[in-house]
């Protein structure tokens, strides 16, 4: 079982490898390398977790702490490569839960997200499980 583990992690860190190199190969051709100033890389030492946390955006958030939750250690190295590309200015941009799921989907993690359908009800929104539920119990107004 170990011998599958370790070859599932260097698959996963492979994969990691080659979307880091498509993501600085991307950035290079939609912008000009912009160079950090090597103060602020030397003297700042945060905690990568926080790092990643200051540029989620919606959703972002939610979707890191169910990673964190359903895949502890794997999302610990995704956050410490995540954190190494902020910190070299390779991701610069706000990072939605979306895409944050499709990272963690494209390296093999499926974090599972709680689904929520609304639908409409006299104007108003309502979860589909509340609107059957009413329906099944009949009209209670």
């Amino acid at each position: 079982m170990s011998e599958e583990d370790s070859e599932l992690e260097r698959l996963k860190a492979k994969r990691l490898a080659e979307m880091q190199k498509n993501i600085s190969t991307k950035k290079d051709i939609e912008s000009t390398p912009k160079s950090a100033p090597e103060t602020t890389k030397e003297t700042i030492s945060e905690n990568p977790r926080d790092s990643l946390v200051k540029i989620l955006g919606f959703r972002g958030l939610e979707v890191l702490e169910n990673a964190e939750s359903q895949f502890p250690t794997e999302t610990k190295m995704i956050i410490e490569k995540l954190y190494e590309l902020i910190k070299t200015g390779e991701i610069n941009e706000t990072i939605d839960g979306g895409k944050l799921l499709t990272l963690f989907r494209s390296v093999g993690l499926n974090v599972r997200m709680a689904t929520k359908i609304n639908v409409e009800q006299d104007g108003k929104f309502v979860s589909l499980s509340d609107k059957l539920s009413n329906q099944s119990s009949g009209d209670e107004e």
